[in-house]
Parts: structure tokens; C-alpha cells; sequence
């Protein structure tokens, strides 16, 4: 295994805790490297796309950080290039594989609303989170959780209709708050929120035709019993060795970024 970082003590550190890494001197130093078969993209988001690009045309499969890219075209273009380079992309959206959550979705009959909040306090102005250049702001950040799960459950939406506020920053201002109404074909809708303005929030609750569940804490990396960072990793890996399909194909995170081009979108007509 081979890691790379801007701060070569953190890569350094990293190595140290785990036996199989080697600090490699960049990140073109890990594309370069023959023993790579494939590569994690935890980098900010505007680098996603060109990485997850220099990372294939290097023969590498990829395993890239939410949100795949800035937006669906962008998400378009790297699916496209991975078809073309024949190698495996997929979004690591780590929550969808913990056995507590996947086993909460399964459970889900006849949805008629879904309602998924993502929220935390983001106060540090110099914080990538909250710089335009970057590619921070909370729809991005999180929002694309709750995004991510609605469309789980409920399918593709056939409208949305949104709100957001946006707070300056040294970049001109991200958007910290962003509600999102979405309606789906057959009548289901849901509600998504995303914020850095408030204490800790998360919460997933789906209304169904005979009942009400509520999944507290849907997007947290619970780890005892079960790492979904690990379980993720593992579920790529496999797919990469055995020659089959990723768990979130890069068509679904397309869709994903569709709608959060929608929702801002419409927040940004009103």
C-alpha cells in the first residue's frame, strides 16, 4: 500500500500504524507505482475529477471520495473515461455499507415521505468546507447524504423545488443551509436538509403507508461492531479481483449529482 499527502508527517504517521504502507514522495508518485492496482481519492472536491482522470489514463481503478464530482457533467465525463479506460469508479459513500443501515433500508415498505437531515457547526472560516474554490458548502458537503439515501429509498424525483442561504467566506460565500423538497413519481416525496449552521444533526425518518421508522445517526461511521470505511474498501476491492459490478455504479452517482444541480438550481432562481 501506498500513501501520499501534502503534509508528509501525517503520510509518515499514517505509515507507522499500518505495516503495509510506504510513503510515496506524491501523488504522481503513486500512479507511477506498477504494485498499484487501484487508488483512494480522499482529496478536496475540486480535485476530484482531475485525479480521479490522471489516477485512470494511469491504468489505476478508483475509489473516489463523495461527492464524485462538482457536477453531474463532471461526474459524466469521469464515468466516461473509466468505461473507456476499462477499469472500475465508484463513489465512496461509506454509510451504505453498514449492516445496520443497509438492514434498515431492506426493511422499508411502501415509502410515502422521507425525511434525512445532515447538520454541524462549521465556524472556521479557513476550513476547505466553507471556500467556494474548493468546492465547499454544506449541499456538497452533506447534503448529498441525504440526497444520496432519499433517491435510495425512494427512486429517481421528478421535481424539485429548494432554499438556501449563503454566508461569505475568503472565496465569496458557500451555501451553510439548504432545504430541498423532492417529489418522485407515483406521489412519494422528501425532504432533505443540509447544514453547517446548527449542533449536531442527523436523522432519517420514512413515513410509510402502515408505519413510521426512524434511524438515528444514519450518516455516522459507526465502527463497533462494523467499520463501513472497511467494509466499503473491502466491497471495491472484491469487485476490482473478481471482475464485477462496484455497489454504487457510476451511473447512480450521476443521477446523485443531477439532483444536486437541481436543488441549486431552483434555490438560486428564487
Amino acid at each position: 500500500m501506498s500513501i501520499a499527502s501534502r503534509d508528509a508527517e501525517r503520510a509518515r504517521d499514517f505509515a507507522s500504524r499500518h505495516p503495509f504502507a510506504r510513503v510515496a514522495r506524491s501523488y504522481d508518485a503513486v500512479l507511477e507505482d506498477r504494485e498499484v492496482d487501484a487508488v483512494y481519492i480522499p482529496l478536496v472536491n475540486t480535485l476530484h475529477r482531475e485525479w480521479t482522470l490522471r489516477a485512470l489514463a494511469a491504468g489505476k481503478h478508483v475509489l473516489c471520495e463523495k461527492p464524485l464530482g462538482m457536477n453531474a457533467p463532471e461526474a459524466e465525463e469521469m464515468a466516461m473515461a473509466a468505461r473507456d479506460a476499462g477499469l472500475y469508479l465508484m463513489e465512496a459513500f461509506m454509510y451504505r455499507f453498514h449492516p445496520r443501515t443497509q438492514a434498515f433500508v431492506a426493511s422499508i415498505r411502501e415509502p410515502l415521505y422521507v425525511h434525512a437531515t445532515f447538520g454541524f457547526t462549521m465556524s472556521d472560516p479557513s476550513n476547505y468546507r466553507m471556500r467556494a474554490s474548493l468546492g465547499g458548502g454544506a449541499l456538497l458537503d452533506v447534503g448529498c447524504y441525504t440526497v444520496n439515501v432519499s433517491r435510495w429509498i425512494l427512486g429517481e424525483p421528478d421535481g424539485v423545488l429548494a432554499t438556501l442561504k449563503r454566508d461569505r467566506s475568503p472565496d465569496d460565500g458557500v451555501d451553510t443551509t439548504v432545504t430541498g423538497l423532492l417529489h418522485f413519481p407515483g406521489g412519494a416525496t422528501a425532504s432533505v436538509w443540509a447544514s453547517f449552521d446548527s449542533p449536531e444533526e442527523q436523522e432519517l425518518v420514512v413515513v410509510e403507508r402502515d408505519r413510521t421508522q426512524r434511524l438515528a445517526l444514519p450518516f455516522s461511521a459507526w465502527r463497533d461492531p462494523d467499520d463501513p470505511y472497511q467494509l466499503m474498501a473491502e466491497s471495491f476491492a472484491d469487485s476490482v479481483i473478481e471482475n464485477r459490478s462496484v455497489a454504487i455504479p457510476p451511473e447512480d452517482s450521476i443521477a446523485n449529482m443531477r439532483v444536486l444541480d437541481r436543488i441549486r438550481a431552483a434555490a438560486e432562481a428564487i
